[in-house]
């Protein structure tokens, strides 16, 4: 009787834990949000990329730049097809993109692109794209020269390195060196899911050069989007169950500092920077449980919000638009 009762015990115990952590990880998903469609006074479909666009950055004075078609395993995909990168001529009023050929020994197959960033060198006003890449569902980073006058993307190498294992997004400061943000911490598929239901913050930031390649942040529960600040000197990044975006300082030494934390109400995905203005503007999903379960019948949606003065005592978070269709 004795074993039996401990047994039981266990049991109920073990009941409840699975209770508690799937009831703090439905709100943690913020499965509770219904939002009211507002679109954007601007707002244009794009067309010819239906299977997605995960990621975009914008050239300065130039195009923006779009991954399409990511294959996320946890996540709908909508074609068999390999990944794209794609212009877009924001100043075009016909809102057409043209897809870029690639150029060089690179396998183009198994192209499954993330996350994007550019980087000008001062040197030369050379242009280079770094994607986050997933060929076979592993992690490594592309960097190509961008070659205007051909559409054009030029390979120049592949980076991997174990410290770069769950590559989520990337923010360039040179022509081979960049911080990333790894979103999980283990590689195997159902660790991934521990993380998050036992709600353990080990996610990082990652910083590689030819040189260095460590990691200089942790304390995510996922770690998504990164951008750096116009003047090069603060990281952002979003910390995705958490509901934030976390200010880091730049030190001299590559390693970063914490600065301080906004809270956003949303499970935000990728950020850009406006380069005048130092705004942040975030593409969030509002509900993570939805997003995950991807019911046609009732989309998820997707969040603009932007964020002002980001680095004063009292920020302003706006929700600029919101539509019932899906970013990955």
């Amino acid at each position: 009787m004795g074993k039996l009762a401990v047994l039981s015990l266990s049991v109920a115990a073990l009941a409840v834990l699975i209770g508690e952590r799937l009831i703090t990880l439905r709100h943690l998903s913020l499965y509770y949000r219904e939002l009211t469609q507002n679109y954007l006074p601007n707002c244009h479909h794009i067309e010819g990329i239906e299977c997605g666009a995960e990621d975009t950055t914008i050239l300065e004075n130039g195009p923006a730049f779009l991954s399409t078609c990511v294959k996320h395993p946890d996540l709908p995909s909508y074609s068999d097809d390999p990944g794209k990168i794609y212009t877009l001529n924001l100043m075009d009023s016909k809102m057409k993109i043209k897809a870029l050929n690639i150029k060089g020994d690179f396998d183009k197959d198994s192209f499954n692109p993330h996350g994007i960033s550019l980087y000008t060198d001062d040197k030369d006003g050379a242009v280079y794209l770094f994607v986050v890449n997933h060929p076979q569902g592993n992690s490594q980073v592309e960097i190509f020269r961008f070659v205007e006058d051909e559409n054009a993307l030029q390979y120049i190498k592949t980076i991997k390195h174990e410290l770069l294992h769950n590559v989520n997004d990337i923010v360039a400061v040179g022509t081979e060196s960049f911080y990333a943000t790894n979103d999980h911490y283990f590689t195997n598929g159902i660790l991934k899911f521990v993380e998050p239901f036992l709600s353990l913050s080990w996610c990082d930031v990652v910083y590689y050069s030819p040189q260095t390649v460590q990691v200089v942040a942790g304390g995510f529960l996922i770690s998504n989007g990164i951008n750096i600040s116009p003047d090069k000197r603060h990281l952002y990044v979003s910390d995705f169950l958490k509901h934030k975006i976390v200010v880091l300082e730049i030190q001299k030494n590559t390693v970063l500092s914490h600065v301080k934390e906004v809270d956003v109400g949303s499970l935000c995905d990728n950020i850009e920077v406006d380069r005048e203005s130092g705004d942040l503007w975030l593409g969030c999903h509002p509900n993570g449980l939805k997003c995950v379960f991807h019911d046609p019948n009732d989309p998820p949606g997707s969040e603009v919000i932007r964020i002002e003065n980001i680095l004063s005592e009292k920020p302003r978070v706006n929700q600029v638009g919101y539509m019932q269709m899906t970013a990955v």
